[in-house]
């Protein structure tokens, strides 16, 4: 077999008999042998989406694995997050090939190669193929061993921060054909308990983004409560309205203070969308490259809890989505210590042919640099870009089609 031909299936076999630790590397050394490669490395992105951490390297320029931390502002790796594109360059040493390992929208890592002559394309298309699997791979070890969790933080968190970052979303980003979102959390010196949430159903996308009150600790522990039962209500069939209901009598039930919350739910084969706000910060919209503010009703934030056993009443709302809207949801942490210094409109107006995923870095670390790089409170931003109802994608059979069109979106922002 060339080392242009499909690898795929041994790939699979290499990561699944290797220890969930060693999976990576045992698939760099495959591709190491199958291309002829000088050195096969693994870089994965930090979870503050500002550097890339090379968790491994085989071949014999560099060996063994390595924790290498590389700050990716105006380096080609953050070109290849960026645009998902391969990169090439000859290089004295032979042909450097960089490639984005990303799942549905989630930039995971890259793939680099040291390469002894120019690829042909048979063996670039290869390489894609393998990074491809190679997201597939680190998503599935991920479960069984904490060595990517550990690549993806840049210093050792504290308790609070533990518990916060479990209660994010597995992924911080998805696409889909309807729709493509990212969240991101800058963190506060003391963590404040922001999270952001979202799930997809057949028919539905779920999205929350809450605050609880305080800091630290008792703020995580909040958090944990708040998001418990958001979920547990969510998958269990519960709507919006009823959502909100138990998760304010969570917290009141807990004793855990309150906490300010934006629920919103989009219907995927019509797409109408409905949302609760409950004491939280208004969204913004972008519509035609105008970004505004979003007004709505605002209930009492959840956990306030009223005189006797009633629960305060959520109203679920209509909320105006249309295609090639963009919708954003934030915490107020975003206009704290300063940071109602950023405009934010206009540096939405100024990102509008972004990825969420670019945009919701760009206002994040906006507002920490506004507050002099010491934030007060978190500042946690949700990017939902809607491209409109696709009801002909529950007759797609394999992803193929969706990552086109992902690929097409991204070739006209560019």
């Amino acid at each position: 077999m060339s080392g242009a031909e499909s690898g795929l299936p041994r790939l699979l076999t290499a990561a699944e008999t290797a220890a969930p630790v060693d999976s990576v590397d045992v698939v760099a050394e495959d591709l190491r042998r199958r291309f002829e490669a000088t050195a096969v490395s693994f870089l994965i992105v930090d979870l503050t989406g500002q550097a890339v951490a090379r968790l491994s390297t085989v071949g014999a320029v560099e060996g063994g694995r390595q924790a290498e931390r590389i700050p990716m502002s105006g380096s080609v790796y953050e070109q290849v997050i960026r645009t998902q594109r391969l990169y090439q360059q000859a290089t004295g040493r032979g042909q450097r090939v960089i490639v984005p390992v990303t799942n549905r929208g989630d930039a995971i890592g890259l793939l680099e190669l040291l390469l002894p002559a120019a690829p042909s394309e048979d063996v670039l298309k290869a390489v894609g193929e393998a990074a491809h699997i190679l997201a597939y791979v680190v998503i599935a070890n991920g479960r069984f061993t904490d060595f990517y969790s550990w690549g993806k933080r840049s210093r050792p968190p504290t308790l609070a921060a533990e518990i916060q970052y479990q209660l994010l979303p597995p992924s911080l980003s998805c696409e889909a054909a309807q729709f493509t979102l990212c969240g991101n959390l800058e963190p506060s010196e003391e963590l404040s308990g922001d999270t952001f949430d979202y799930t997809v159903d057949r028919d539905t996308l779920h999205v929350s983004v809450t605050d609880p009150m305080g800091h630290d600790i008792g703020a995580a522990l909040a958090a944990t409560v708040l998001v418990g039962a958001l979920r547990g209500a969510r998958r269990a069939g519960a709507d919006l309205a009823e959502q909100a209901r138990l998760a304010d009598r969570a917290l009141v039930a807990h004793g855990h203070g309150h906490a300010t919350g934006q629920l919103l739910r989009v219907d995927l084969p019509t797409g109408r969308a409905h949302l609760v706000n409950a004491g939280h910060p208004w969204p913004l919209r972008v519509r035609a490259g105008v970004a505004e503010v979003m007004t709505c009703e605002v209930d009492e934030p959840f956990g306030i809890g009223l005189s006797g056993d009633v629960p305060h009443p959520y109203r679920v709302q209509d909320v105006d989505l249309r295609p090639g809207d963009r919708l954003l949801m934030l915490t107020d942490g975003m206009f704290e210590h300063r940071g109602e210094e950023v405009d934010l409109p206009a540096l939405l107006e100024v990102t509008r042919d972004l990825h969420p995923r670019e945009v919701v870095l760009m206002l994040t670390s906006a507002v920490r640099e506004a507050a002099g790089g010491r934030l007060t409170d978190d500042a946690t931003v949700m990017c939902l870009d809607w491209h409109g109802p696709q009801e002909t994608q529950r007759h797609v059979s394999s992803g193929a089609d969706v990552q086109q069109a992902s690929a097409e979106r991204r070739r006209r922002r560019m």
